[in-house]
């Protein structure tokens, strides 16, 4: 049963969508480590989808397409590292996920009174803390095995367009893939 679902988590990360989503959450990460290495202090995030992915900060355009092509050159000269990004998502719901599951473990057979939940408080406490020690290296692992791509042969960046998103200053990154 194991490998089933194996192949069927295999076959849903290699959809063409979710393939185009990894390569660009890839490219999106290794632009910001770049653009993190060229303006210290600045903060910048970013959001990937099948189309692009946008890029949030006080940056001009210019610089963002500096990063974008050094990014991809590279990735693709084998820097696979670069798409692993310490402030990703992916790490935050790791992060999330296991602390909560942790917590509602100790809390497995306490009754309904208050004082029964208050004796196993410093337990679930305990059990978070260490989910959240787990997390730390689990959601690297799940970025550069799961959500992100270093396959980046046949994208290109087709256009970057300034704007912005939720009132920051933003660049917009479109792709493609063929």
């Amino acid at each position: 049963m194991a490998a089933k679902s194996q192949n069927y988590f295999d076959s849903l990360i290699n959809t063409p969508f979710v393939t185009r989503i990894r390569r660009n959450h890839g490219l999106e990460h290794a632009t910001l480590h770049l653009l993190s290495l060229r303006k210290p202090g600045q903060h910048l995030a970013g959001h990937s989808d099948a189309s692009g992915f946008w890029v949030l900060g006080d940056v001009s355009a210019e610089e963002v397409q500096a990063a974008v092509q050094e990014a991809l050159r590279r990735i693709r000269a084998g820097e696979r590292s670069l798409v692993v990004h310490p402030n990703c998502g992916t790490n935050f719901v790791t992060s999330g996920v296991l602390a909560s599951l942790a917590a509602l473990a100790a809390m497995i057979g306490v009754g309904r009174r208050v004082q029964d939940k208050l004796e196993r408080l410093p337990l679930a406490a305990t059990l978070a803390t260490l989910a959240l020690i787990l997390s730390q290296p689990l959601g690297l692992k799940l970025q550069e095995r799961v959500t992100t791509s270093t396959q980046l042969d046949t994208l290109e960046v087709i256009k970057i367009v300034p704007g912005r998103r939720s009132g920051i200053k933003a660049h917009r990154v479109h792709t493609r893939s063929a």
